[in-house]
């Protein structure tokens, strides 16, 4: 386009205010490579991931509770989960172009609120009608504080470190699964079930101290701004879905793989995500401390897992790192869920590989699918695509339960093994962006 200036100028644009002496020198150099305003953003969106993290496990976490309450049957309960994904591919969808048109950080507040205010709201739900709606509204903003995060953190990151940058960022996910389990420990240990589920969806409201935070020190990348700004076809759908011609490529192929791609990595891990507590606690016979305890193996191994998938898929490649942990990943589940009854030392060690492999392919995912589409429609494509991953891998978890009272949890588990194998065959359709300067 003729408004965009040569893509290096972008990235220096970005973060002017980087340490350039010693910006690739050593373990923090992706850090120092931000520069304050870039530190700053990447501090919001890591806390707003984090938030958005807590947000979402407490449901899965009080899901037994939630059944026992409202009488509710495994397919119910699934349905809670498929409710807030296919609604979060509509809230990252329009997110991402509000990030197109609005900026990045307004679009972070607008989805950070969004999903607080309705996380807390879930707490007053009278009957599970209700209940369904309001998760399904919470939705809207968990679906887009991920895409426009990343995207905010990618636009001040340099090439050759936005992999481990936005590993980074991924990392936070682990942050705010770990504080959610701590909370549920804790409350379920000193509260009745019957209100305990409530006070779990009333923390929500965490998020309302990072908004004030976000709206006073972070910016958007000054030179990715000016590009977005200039351009007049930002967030634009109709773009992101226009194919290529002779003379000039289209975004229709990169918009139909990424989203496959998404949608077999998601399928994966949310069907692990709602269900492995529920099997904690229903086939393995774990109370609530003892499934606090599981989870702690397979949340320490999920962090480590962004961090070191954020840095091979600087040193690997995109598409290379997302091969390598979806076979793992796939591997890891058929072993957890076949565990003989009894052997529940090797379930707690196992517990570590798998959210190590499970997080580990997420951790291209934000440098990936920023490198995929150009500065105006970046929101609009990573938010779509992202999101209608969501949507789509979403079938998953109601799959396994529905499938849970023949099968039981653990054999309809499998499921998420075929979402990994999504995964690998949508990468055949994508190219590799290692290094690529944003334009």
């Amino acid at each position: 386009m003729s408004t965009t200036p040569p893509p290096q100028a972008l990235n220096t644009g970005a973060h002017p205010d980087s340490d350039e002496l010693t910006a690739d020198d050593g373990a923090l150099a992706w850090l120092r490579a931000l520069g304050p305003n870039g530190r700053r953003a990447f501090a919001g969106a890591f806390g707003g991931y984090a938030l958005d993290s807590y947000d979402y496990f407490t449901l899965p976490l009080s899901m037994v509770a939630l059944a026992a309450y409202f009488g509710l049957d495994s397919g119910q309960t699934g349905l809670f989960t498929t409710v807030t994904l296919v609604v979060s591919a509509v809230g990252g969808a329009v997110a991402g172009v509000f990030a197109d048109r609005v900026g990045r950080v307004k679009a972070l507040l607008i989805t950070v609120i969004t999903y607080a205010v309705f996380t807390v709201a879930c707490g007053f739900a009278p009957n599970y009608e209700t209940l369904l709606v309001l998760r399904a509204l919470q939705g809207l903003g968990f679906g887009g504080e991920w895409a426009v995060g990343a995207i905010l953190v990618a636009e001040y990151a340099s090439a050759r470190h936005r992999g481990r940058t936005l590993g980074a960022v991924q990392s936070s996910w682990a942050v705010g699964w770990a504080l959610a389990a701590v909370v549920y420990t804790l409350v379920f240990s000193f509260l009745g079930d019957d209100l305990a589920w409530r006070v779990m969806f009333w923390t929500g409201a965490l998020p309302a101290l990072l908004v004030l935070w976000v709206r006073r020190r972070v910016h958007d990348a000054p030179g990715a701004t000016a590009v977005r700004e200039q351009n007049a076809r930002k967030g634009s759908f109709a773009a992101i879905f226009k194919p290529g011609t002779a003379g000039a490529p289209g975004l229709l192929r990169t918009t139909v793989f990424a989203g496959l791609l998404s949608t077999g990595v998601q399928g994966g891990y949310y069907t692990l995500a709602t269900w492995v507590p529920t099997y904690l606690k229903t086939e393995r016979g774990l109370s609530v401390v003892g499934t606090g305890g599981y989870l702690t193996f397979l949340i320490s191994g999920a962090f480590l897992g962004y961090l070191t998938g954020g840095y091979l898929t600087d040193v690997l490649g995109r598409r290379r790192n997302i091969w390598l942990f979806a076979l793992l990943s796939a591997i890891c589940i058929l072993a957890y869920t076949h565990i003989p009854s009894g052997a529940n030392t090797l379930l707690l060690v196992l517990g570590f590989p798998l959210g190590f492999c499970m997080s580990a392919i997420f951790s291209g995912f934000g440098s990936y699918l920023s490198e995929l589409y150009p500065t105006a429609l970046r929101g609009t494509g990573q938010g779509f695509t992202y999101n209608t991953g969501r949507a789509v891998g979403a079938v998953f978890p109601t799959l396994v339960g529905f499938l849970a009272d023949s099968w039981g949890v653990g054999g309809a588990l499998v499921f998420g093994a075929i979402g990994y194998g999504i995964a690998a065959l949508a990468l055949l359709g994508l190219p590799e962006t290692r290094g690529k300067e944003l334009e």
